[in-house]
């Protein structure tokens, strides 16, 4: 891949990702050193960096319009390309895709977020709560169980655009405290460690500025499951 010379300006406005973006991660999965990531840099600040910047602009705009309460600043929600390679056996420097992310509070972390993952191998959208804190996480469950219907009703909203709920890292039992849940539709959600919708993003979809009212979409189908999670806690 030939390094593009010209440095990104500010994008007005979300163009797209161009063919080079994903074509980028499949090279630097090939080529995890240093001297070709700098060789490099500028095709992943223009083909990369720039045009998602642009989409989380965009996107916050949408999202304050619909009323989905996410936010962010473009200049800090992009997650680095750098990996943490301190304690992991896998030295490779560099992440193989790129992700960003809005927020309740503006913030990478927070209870409640909406995630764009560009990704050669898949990329797509969540949105929900990640990792919760174990305070957080049991008090979602004791609503999906007291709150059956809300949390329903939630969820439906959320499917009924094309999503589907995160099951990884799902217990096989469930929690302790949560015996009397067993029996009840309930059930299979309280085993989970997330409580997170995903919609997967189709390679041409990427290349398409309407990409920005598709994921608007998927935050606005789900702004119940959000709110559920809020009034949870």
């Amino acid at each position: 891949m030939c390094a593009a010379k010209d440095k990104p300006a500010p994008a007005a406005g979300f163009p797209g990702f161009r063919p080079a973006a994903l074509a980028f991660f499949r090279d630097l999965a090939e080529n995890q050193d240093r001297a070709w990531f700098e060789a490099n840099r500028a095709t992943y600040e223009h083909e990369v960096l720039s045009p998602l910047r642009a989409l989380v602009a965009d996107l916050g705009t949408e999202f304050s319009r619909r009323a989905v309460g996410l936010t962010a600043d473009p200049l800090k929600a992009v997650f680095r390309i750098h990996r943490d390679v301190r304690f992991s056996r896998d030295k490779a420097p560099y992440k193989t895709h790129a992700g960003a992310v809005l927020s309740r509070d503006g913030g990478k972390g927070g209870f409640g977020i909406f995630y764009i993952h560009l990704d050669p191998t898949g990329s797509f959208a969540a949105c929900g709560f990640y990792q919760p804190d174990p305070k957080y996480l049991e008090a979602l469950r004791i609503a999906m169980f007291e709150d059956a219907a809300k949390f329903r009703t939630a969820l439906d909203a959320a499917y009924a655009s094309g999503g589907e709920l995160m099951r990884d890292d799902a217990l096989t039992r469930l929690p302790r405290g949560f015996e009397h849940v067993a029996g009840t539709e309930a059930a299979e959600f309280v085993k989970l460690r997330h409580l997170v919708v995903r919609w997967p993003l189709p390679a041409k979809s990427l290349a398409d500025p309407a990409l920005v009212g598709t994921l608007a979409g998927f935050g606005e189908a789900a702004k119940k499951l959000l709110a559920f999670g809020w009034e949870a806690i």
